[in-house]
């Protein structure tokens, strides 16, 4: 029995190219997800809008967002405010824009008293364009 040595072919030479397949799968996978969630940031604060049918707005106007949650809190475009530092920031916000238009959106728990409130407040500022936002009520089945 003799022991040689055995002849060893060489290998495959290393790939010197970058594959751009994973990559850009990578990056549409990301635009997607992108894609999904950007509206969900659009409005932190979670309320249970009651349902009402409407037909779209065509043209947005100027205007500013007051949101009553469930608890009563009042928020001017996302930010918490009581009801006389909301009577001031509005009244602000017409002597830089009188053409500004309010957009209330609030829970369908809030007391209507509470609403009444928050439209006296605006009124007061020079408001005088109240919208209600409403989520889309589903349709009735026949």
């Amino acid at each position: 029995m003799s022991f040689g040595r055995l002849e060893r072919t060489p290998g495959p030479k290393p790939m010197s190219e970058i594959n751009m397949t994973p990559l850009v799968d990578v990056m549409l996978v990301l635009v997607v997800i992108f894609i999904i969630t950007a509206p969900l940031l659009a409005s932190s604060i979670q309320l249970d809008l009651p349902k009402a049918q409407a037909s779209p707005v065509s043209a947005a106007p100027k205007f500013v967002t007051v949101v009553v949650d469930q608890s009563g809190q009042t928020f001017l475009d996302d930010q918490a405010l009581t009801l006389t530092e909301l009577a001031t920031q509005l009244a602000q916000a017409v002597r830089l824009n009188p053409d500004l238009e309010v957009q209330l959106r609030a829970d369908t728990a809030v007391p209507y008293g509470r609403i009444v409130d928050v439209m006296g407040i605006a009124q007061k500022a020079g408001l005088n364009r109240i919208g209600f936002v409403t989520d889309p009520k589903p349709p009735a089945a026949p």
